[in-house]
């Protein structure tokens, strides 16, 4: 009886350890329902699986996560920016390991962008010039908030704005970040929309000083 019992709680325990966590409804469907394609990425037809990695508590709360592997464009963001929105949203077992590393495959797909006949190696080659315009973006940054503080050189901004019509940040394209962060205000992504309200201040723009002061400040 004692071998029954012992035979027992082992293949018990092997069943709860075996149990994977469970987001409520589903990853699919919670991607379906919060996913904000990026601008760059959606333009470009870039699409394909991000495998990322992620680390819940006890309570099913996101407080990792990080890339495996990621595509190189923007739509890595948004596939971290999901995961840490799932947090609370998950559901685990009683022994649950939290540092348990979980690795999960997200696959993002586009419809009505005419992807369909887009060659791959266009597709490639905007990957590549991703990487150089967010450097070049980093510039724009960095001169806005070093002038916020008082630190910059006055004779760089010419520059500085030239830069920003070469790569086609004009108020259309802010308009467009300010208009992903409400429908990040709305999911409940106060960090998400913040990051976007800030992408367009330190873009030498005042559009989303009211948002800024509304919901980050």
């Amino acid at each position: 009886m004692i071998n029954i019992i012992t035979a027992f709680l082992l293949l018990l325990s092997m069943g709860l350890k075996a149990q994977e966590p469970q987001l409520e409804g589903g990853l699919s469907e919670f991607m379906k329902n919060n996913t904000i394609y990026p601008s760059y990425s959606a333009q470009n037809c870039i699409q394909g699986t991000i495998n990322v990695g992620f680390k819940l508590n006890a309570k099913g709360e996101v407080y990792y996560a990080t890339l495996t592997k990621g595509i190189g464009s923007d739509l890595d963001d948004e596939a971290l920016r999901l995961i840490k929105l799932s947090s609370g949203k998950w559901k685990v077992s009683i022994n649950h390991d939290t540092l348990a590393l979980i690795l999960i495959p997200m696959r993002f797909t586009l419809k009505g962008y005419g992807c369909e006949n887009r060659d791959k190696n266009s597709i490639a080659m905007a990957i590549r010039a991703y990487k150089a315009e967010k450097e070049l973006t980093n510039v724009i940054l960095n001169f806005y908030r070093g002038k916020e503080k008082g630190k910059y050189n006055a004779e760089d901004e010419p520059k500085i704005l030239k830069l920003k019509v070469e790569l086609e940040i004009d108020d259309d394209y802010l308009q467009g970040k300010i208009n992903a962060g409400l429908k990040k205000i709305k999911q409940g992504d106060k960090q998400g929309a913040c990051d976007d309200f800030n992408f367009v201040k330190y873009m030498g723009s005042d559009k989303a000083d009211a948002l800024l002061s509304k919901y980050c400040n």
